[in-house]
């Protein structure tokens, strides 16, 4: 199966077309897949509390029922359905497990999230992979083979970096949308894998602050943790998903084709 994600619509090849609403004070469609954000504006600093899932994101009420290896593809365009502004920057994305509710009931400020996929620069190129979503095109990636079934969240994020040569000047775009992953996989991310937002990034960190980002020799270091290589969770009681999300102060309770998502700021 193949998804897609635009910034503020998000739509899905494969299966019918289920687009995001236009940003605004009330939610639209309730019964998407994508957390409609409130106002899409970029967000300023990383500790800021909407780098979870965007400006006042809202709750979604679905969820898209997808297979360990499936592509996901992202679309993104303004918030006026114009096409996406910028070029500068990485796109990452991350997945965080929503326990045994559907995400539906899931608060994304509690999100430990892993990192799936990070692109940066085109190899042998000075042009950033954002720079197709300008000319039109979609963002792609794929859910790790081995992952444990589950509800999950994906976290698909735009970094713009055109402004970033001083601190503060990064602007994100996160989207967040629901999962279903089916199948008989067993990987899980590792303790050191995972990270929250706020919190995954600082303003100082390489790779949001980046003086040089125009020269085109740029080595670019990407912010946050590295691609997370999923562990078999076999060692574990069946049905074991050490980093499904807990309560602070609880004991962790052990559990065990194409697609495209469109959103727009």
């Amino acid at each position: 199966m193949v998804v897609a994600i635009i910034s503020l619509l998000t739509l899905f090849s494969g299966l019918p077309t289920t687009p995001g609403a236009i940003p605004g004070s009330e939610q639209k469609n309730g019964d998407s897949i994508i957390r409609q954000i409130r106002d899409a504006s970029p967000i300023k600093g990383a500790n800021n509390e909407a780098m979870n899932c965007g400006q006042g994101a809202f709750v979604a009420g679905q969820a898209v029922t997808v297979q360990p290896g499936d592509e996901l593809s992202f679309e993104w365009r303004g918030a006026d359905l114009s096409p996406w502004p910028h070029n500068t920057g990485p796109i990452i994305n991350y997945l965080a497990n929503c326990g045994e509710s559907p995400c539906s009931e899931f608060d994304s400020r509690k999100a430990r999230l892993f990192k799936i996929d990070q692109q940066g620069k085109k190899p042998n190129s000075n042009e950033w992979f954002q720079a197709d979503l300008m000319k039109g095109g979609k963002s792609t990636t794929k859910l790790p083979a081995n992952i444990a079934p589950g509800n999950y969240l994906i976290r698909h994020e735009i970094i713009g970096l055109h402004i970033a040569t001083v601190e503060g000047g990064a602007e994100f775009y996160p989207s967040c949308a629901h999962l279903k992953i089916e199948g008989s996989g067993n990987g899980v991310p590792s303790e050191k894998d995972l990270v929250s937002f706020p919190g995954g990034y600082g303003d100082k960190d390489a790779g949001i602050i980046v003086p040089n980002v125009f020269d085109a020799n740029l080595n670019y270091q990407f912010p946050g943790p590295a691609v997370a290589k999923l562990e078999s969770s076999t060692a574990e009681p069946e049905g074991c998903n050490v980093f499904a999300p807990r309560e602070p102060g609880t004991t962790r309770r052990p559990r065990h084709e194409k697609h495209r998502l469109s959103s727009a700021h």
